[in-house]
């Protein structure tokens, strides 16, 4: 899961080549670069798959295993962390905007604007609170 995590980075910028080469409108080189892509694709593909399906049947299994964090929890932390935060940054930025305009209308309503920016902020506390409660578990 952590190689996938690397290669994710390869596949932005590869990606961004793709557009670049189609905006040249260069064949050879666009073909090529959908080859790597797909190349990629098939090798995380192949990666997921066998990260899911466990542990190799001939592996010994260990008796006294140290534990450890489950690295899907922490991914999942982050995302939900990520995810939160965008989602409530773009909230805010309405409503925020949303809020000047009507104050500087009716500048009395400032009670009820600033309840409505902090429901929007609300969404990254829910956010770190999954968080925490993924790590929790991990």
């Amino acid at each position: 899961m952590l190689t996938w995590l690397m290669v994710l980075p390869v596949l932005a910028a590869a990606l961004g080549a793709v557009r670049l080469l189609r905006r040249r409108r260069s064949q050879r080189l666009f073909r090529w670069l959908l080859a790597t892509n797909v190349a990629l694709l098939g090798g995380a593909c192949l990666l997921l798959a066998t990260a899911l399906t466990g542990p190799a049947q001939g592996a010994p299994a260990q008796a006294a295993a140290p534990a450890t964090v489950n690295g899907s929890a922490l991914i999942g932390a982050a995302i939900a962390v990520a995810g939160a935060s965008i989602g409530a940054a773009i909230a805010v930025a309405y409503t925020g905007a949303a809020a000047l305009a009507a104050l500087s209308e009716r500048p009395e309503m400032f009670g009820r604007a600033m309840v409505i920016v902090g429901l929007a902020e609300g969404i990254a506390v829910y956010g770190l609170v999954v968080a925490i409660l993924l790590i929790g578990k991990a």
